[in-house]
């Protein structure tokens, strides 16, 4: 019986389900690494300047904090987000979690652990928590994308991942339209500890998107309430900071 050596099966399934590009989803070349080189050129990485805190990109390079982090003082500590939350990452994001594109992670989260890898490290955080999708979500889409992008953190920079820490516990209405006020309240009670859950000192918690900072920061304070000293963030995407 003629047996396929694991680069011939490794092709097959290539030919069946052929990796896409995780920017315009059309199907990669074989020394291409989750994203076309033409779609990779065009990305928007954040860069310098961008705020302090939490990492939205700044328009004036004297200025340290975006607006938001200067009026209002944030439970956590500090998010970096790997690309501005423009038309084409917001098209990639979308496929991501509605769509079952779930090969995205790996190259959000090499291209995060690239760029992030040593500031994150020195963070010392103890493990990465993805924030947590209500259970009817989890049932309807069969996964989380914020998990998806914390294990690929954890495989490239070593943090272990932990998803019983932190839960969803109201399904909360869609926070688009909403304005930043409105979408904290949305949120304040949506998260909770799970009992027995273990004492951590610091966290990093991981997401798909960065806008007003609402998902994170009432997160944050759920963590801070049990005895979690320092939160952090870490997203594939932010908005435009002010």
């Amino acid at each position: 019986m003629h047996k396929l050596n694991i680069g011939q099966r490794i092709g097959s399934l290539d030919w069946l389900f052929p990796r896409r590009c995780a920017m315009c989803d059309e199907i990669l070349g074989r020394e291409e690494r989750g994203c076309c080189r033409d779609c990779y050129l065009k990305l928007s990485f954040i860069e310098q300047p961008f705020c302090y805190c939490c990492g939205k990109p700044l328009e004036q390079e004297e200025k340290e904090y975006c607006m938001d982090c200067s009026k209002a003082r944030r439970s956590f500590v500090a998010n970096r987000s790997l690309l501005l939350y423009d038309e084409r990452t917001e098209l990639s994001i979308a496929r991501f979690k509605f769509q079952n594109r779930r090969e995205y992670a790996k190259f959000y989260g090499k291209e995060l652990s690239d760029r992030y890898k040593s500031q994150i490290l020195s963070w010392q955080p103890d493990v990465l928590l993805p924030v947590p999708i209500h259970p009817n979500k989890y049932r309807k889409r069969g996964y989380n994308q914020a998990g998806l992008i914390a294990q690929e953190l954890s495989a490239h920079l070593g943090i272990p991942v932990l998803t019983d820490i932190l839960m969803r516990r109201v399904e909360t209405a869609a926070q688009k339209e909403l304005n930043p006020v409105e979408r904290l309240e949305n949120l304040e009670r949506a998260f909770q500890i799970c009992e027995n859950s273990v004492k951590l000192d610091k966290v990093i918690l991981v997401d798909d998107i960065y806008t007003t900072g609402a998902t994170l920061e009432a997160c944050s304070r759920v963590l801070l309430s049990y005895g979690v000293q320092r939160v952090y963030g870490v997203t594939v995407a932010a908005g435009q900071g002010y």
